[in-house]
């Protein structure tokens, strides 16, 4: 498969897919960021992967831009923007969340799973539609929260859990 990936933060997800065995047979085309100190832009850089940032607002452009690359997966890897109209996009797009949803949707999941008094969290890959974190689960990953786990720690414990299981997911789909 042919991969986009939108990304809008240190880009550690994005760089697992590079590198990750499970994704090898499939090739990242094209990476779009959408903040202007965007960490995935060096990574893009040091694997040679055509990339560009285009404001979240201007999804027309980045639609477009995913057609000329024959994008055929779009993974949406720290992108942190909703998309409003994904059923445009010439191609499925799936995302990874720090949440078991239906549980804790949108921002500040870890935040909101620590606070709840949860014995386990996670993150779960699952396709994007229209609604916030709400398209179909494809595959989640528990992660237990230990009694001394702050934000940071709990932040990390889930990371982990998501660089295995989304390269997973790509793998599966192709």
């Amino acid at each position: 498969m042919r991969l986009g990936v939108m990304c809008s933060g240190n880009g550690t997800n994005f760089e697992n897919i590079i590198t990750n065995p499970l994704c090898r047979k499939h090739e990242v085309v094209l990476m779009i960021h959408n903040t202007k100190k965007c960490g995935a832009v060096k990574r893009a850089a040091k694997f040679g992967i055509p990339h560009c940032r285009i404001p979240h607002k201007n999804e027309d452009e980045m639609i477009q831009l995913f057609k000329v690359f024959q994008v055929d997966l779009i993974i949406l890897a720290g992108y942190m923007r909703v998309l409003q109209n994904p059923s445009k996009f010439p191609c499925p797009i799936i995302n990874v969340h720090p949440s078991l949803l239906p549980k804790y949707k949108g921002l500040h999941a870890v935040e909101q799973a620590l606070n709840a008094g949860e014995s386990v969290t996670g993150c779960t890959v699952h396709y994007v539609n229209e609604e916030l974190d709400g398209g179909e689960i494809i595959m989640q990953g528990e992660v237990p929260i230990l009694p001394d786990d702050d934000i940071q720690s709990l932040t990390k414990a889930i990371q982990r859990k998501e660089y295995a299981i989304l390269p997973a997911v790509i793998d599966s789909l192709g």
